[in-house]
């Protein structure tokens, strides 16, 4: 005997709002993660400080 399917309709709703509230607690936590993060105070961005254009010196 198979299920009405309005009830696996709600059950597919409430499975989609318990991922939307999931997905969103996890943007909430990357947000409060990233604006705890301490800025540089020079304004440089880590990744590529003392990196010079152009060609670069061979490494030894």
């Amino acid at each position: 005997m198979k299920s009405s399917p309005s009830f696996l309709k709600r059950q597919k709703e409430r499975a989609r709002q318990e991922r939307r509230q999931q997905k969103s607690a996890r943007r909430a936590e990357a947000n409060a993660r990233k604006a705890a993060k301490p800025r540089p105070a020079d304004g440089e961005d880590p990744d590529i400080a003392g990196i010079v254009p152009g060609p670069q010196p061979p490494q030894e």
